[in-house]
């Protein structure tokens, strides 16, 4: 089976101020995205692991388009998402957990921190808002944040669009507390 990619997107947002002062660094987040053929639209495939290692080449595509576009030292977010068109199941979408991860986990050399998903199932030209957290510590509360992705004409009903997102820090004029980026010290992924 060979992946066969029908469009891609960069989108890249910038924030200077949520109505407060402006930032003295704009927040950037950014997403990259590939609407490819779900070659096992229609039916029920038993074993999806190859698909799966597959899709480990278009993981680091759009990871690699994220880090030259934000530069890797600057990265403090991600996450990543699928859109599966409805004659195709949630788990082609589920693929991507291991294959969107591991490939933005190589390129920013192996953060511990869960990396965030969000999913579904849905018809053409569907917005998904996706989750982001810090790459080094899951309970950096300030860096929740979370960003739409979508493309007007995707996925199609034999499609699926694969999403990777990385941002440069956390909320502008993030302000409630908990644990804070500077404080983060176990480096097991949480705390």
């Amino acid at each position: 089976m060979n992946i066969k990619i029908r469009k891609r997107s960069l989108t890249i947002e910038t924030t200077y101020h949520e109505g407060g002062p402006v930032a003295q660094t704009p927040l950037k987040l950014a997403a990259a995205c590939a609407v490819i053929e779900n070659p096992y639209a229609g039916r029920y495939e038993p074993d999806l692991m190859p698909f799966m290692a597959e899709l480990r080449s278009l993981g680091t595509l759009l990871a690699q388009e994220l880090v030259d576009t934000l530069g890797k030292e600057n990265i403090e977010v991600y996450s990543k998402a699928a859109i599966v068109g409805v004659d195709g199941e949630m788990e082609h979408g589920a693929v991507w957990h291991e294959a969107g991860g591991w490939a933005m986990r190589s390129l920013l050399g192996e953060p511990k921190a869960i990396v965030p998903a969000s999913k579904a199932v849905a018809h053409c030209g569907y917005r998904l808002m996706v989750p982001l957290h810090y790459i080094h510590a899951a309970y950096v509360r300030s860096h929740f944040n979370s960003m739409e992705i979508g493309i007007q004409d995707a996925p199609r009903p034999k499609e699926i669009l694969f999403a990777l997102l990385m941002g440069t820090g956390g909320r502008v004029h993030s302000r409630l507390g908990g644990l804070l980026k500077e404080q983060v010290s176990v480096h097991d992924g949480q705390r």
